[in-house]
Order: C-alpha cells, then structure tokens, then sequence
C-alpha cells in the first residue's frame, strides 16, 4: 500500500482529515507538544488515520546525532509523543551542514537508543550523500541498525530501505518548496515508488512543497483512479487568468515570476507549463492588474 500525505498541517485539521490518512508532524521538531493536545489530535482524527513524527532538533540540529544526555532525553520525549499519537515512525532530519565524517556519531547513537516497536528512518540532505562510496557507508550503517534511508526520488533513490520506505518531496524548482507537481511528474513518481510497494514495503510518500495540499490530493486520485483532476478549473488563457489573480497588484515582472511562476497552468486539455515560462516572455514593466498581463500573453499561447 501506499500512503499519501503532508508535512504538517497546510489546511485546517477538519479538512485534512477529509483528505488524506496520513501526516507527517513537524510541530515535534520545534517544540514538545502537551501529551494532552497530541491526544486530542489522536481522538479528532479519523479510525485509520496515521500520524507519523518528526524529530526534535535538539537530536538532529543541535546535538548532531550525538548520544548526548540531550539528546537521549529528547529521544525519551519523542517517544512518549509517538505513543501519544499511536504513531510507528519516527522521523530523522539532518541538516545540508551535516556531514558524512559523523557517521560514527550516527552509527553510536541508533545503537544506544531504546526505539521500542518504531520504525526509525532518516533524511540526510546534501550532494555529498550522493557520492558511492558514501552511499556505501551509510548503507551498510542504516542496514545494521535497520534505519530507512529518505530521501526525495526525484533526487536520489535510498541507499537502504527496511520494512517502512519513506520518501519525502520538496520539489525540483530553483528554490526549494516553491514547486507543484505535473501530471507527468506525478506519473513518473508512481514509477519510482510502485517497486517497494510490489516487494511488501509500506511506502510512504510525504509532500513537502507549498503546493502539497493539491499535489497531494492529485496523487491519491492518480493512484486510485489513475487519473488526475485539473490543476486550476479552466484551460488556456482562464487558467493563466486563475493564477495570475493570486497575487497583488502594482506587480514587475520578476515579482510575478518569483511569487507565481512555479505555478503550472493548464494551456490545454492534457497539457501543463510553468506559469514561469510564459511570463518569461514578457517586457520588463509594471503591471497594473492581472488583466493587463493577459492582454500581452494572449498572444504567447
């Protein structure tokens, strides 16, 4: 099976419930929550409905996945918050700073804590985790430990997966969150996932760019259905017009760019750009309203 979700909450709980059957909580790695509210949140969500946890920065960010006393109490919390929310994995995410040289620390600190019955599964972030003989290494590391390796597909496959696969997507835009998802792209993802699936893993998939709420819902449809529903609610110059009306006025050019060029737009029945590529083309000016941007790029499409 493969479960859909987002990192943290985009819409309001009532809503995301309605949505999907699965989060990813980010709240843990800022602050530890009150076991109460966590289960409040457990009793408001649906039966079937699967919560899995981020872990406290003073694990990753501050202690550097040391086995320090402040990280293990952190561990400690954690735990407590994961079974608060009946969660079976616990998530860790280390920084693009953070380097291969501390795999020792690494390695020192999944064999000192107690995980219980949770699935433990790790992001690292950064090239360098990328290069073979490193992937080597940290393989065989999250295999004595069991330690899933995530990571974004696009980007890289995991050097090792456990029984949970996990995959989180940032996406693949010049900044990172600012991205949406294409149909194509959408497709493609199914494709690099589906083979965990068929070999008995429970795959995992987690959007974590500022359009997830929609990615997301796009992708269960795909998977469910195998298709997907429109982007925006129109095609062509509508659907320019829908995106473009998003923002504010007086507006330059290189401000719609960076504030909705990541966008896609439907310019036809099936066929999707980056709102980016169409403003491209446009002089170097002020705009008054989105309808004084549409008057030039009728003429683009």
């Amino acid at each position: 099976m493969i479960r859909v979700g987002c990192c943290g909450f985009p819409v309001s709980m009532k809503r995301y419930f309605e949505s999907f059957g699965l989060v990813e909580v980010n709240r843990t790695f800022y602050v530890f929550p009150r076991l109460e509210t966590l289960a409040g949140w457990r009793e408001k969500a649906p039966e079937g409905f699967e919560f899995t946890v981020k872990a406290h920065q003073d694990i990753t960010h501050k202690a550097k996945m040391r086995a320090n006393e402040s990280s293990l109490e952190a561990f400690g919390r954690i735990r407590e918050i994961c079974e608060a929310l009946k969660s079976r994995v616990l998530v860790f995410q280390t920084p693009g700073s953070f380097r291969p040289d501390r795999l020792g620390d690494v390695e020192a600190f999944f064999g000192h804590v107690d995980r219980g019955d949770l699935f433990l599964v790790w992001e690292t972030r950064g090239t360098v985790w990328e290069r073979p003989e490193v992937r080597e290494k940290l393989g065989e590391i999250l295999e004595k430990f069991d330690v899933t390796h995530v990571t974004d597909p696009f980007r890289v496959m995991p050097a090792y997966v456990g029984q949970v696969a996990y995959f989180r997507l940032h996406g693949l835009g010049e900044r990172m969150y600012y991205y949406q998802f294409s149909d194509v792209e959408l497709e493609r993802l199914k494709e690099l996932v589906s083979p965990y699936e068929e070999k008995g893993n429970d795959v995992y998939v987690l959007f974590n760019n500022l359009s997830m709420f929609v990615d997301g819902m796009r992708f269960v449809k795909y998977l469910s259905e195998g298709s997907f529903p429109k982007i925006t609610g129109s095609t062509g110059l509508a659907s320019v017009k829908e995106v473009l009306e998003r923002t504010r006025y007086p507006a330059s050019k290189s401000t719609l760019i960076r504030k909705v060029g990541w966008k896609l737009v439907e310019i036809e029945e099936g066929k999707q750009v980056r709102l980016g590529e169409v403003l491209a083309e446009l002089p170097s000016k002020n705009f008054r309203s989105a309808d004084e941007v549409l008057d030039l790029v009728k003429d683009l499409l």
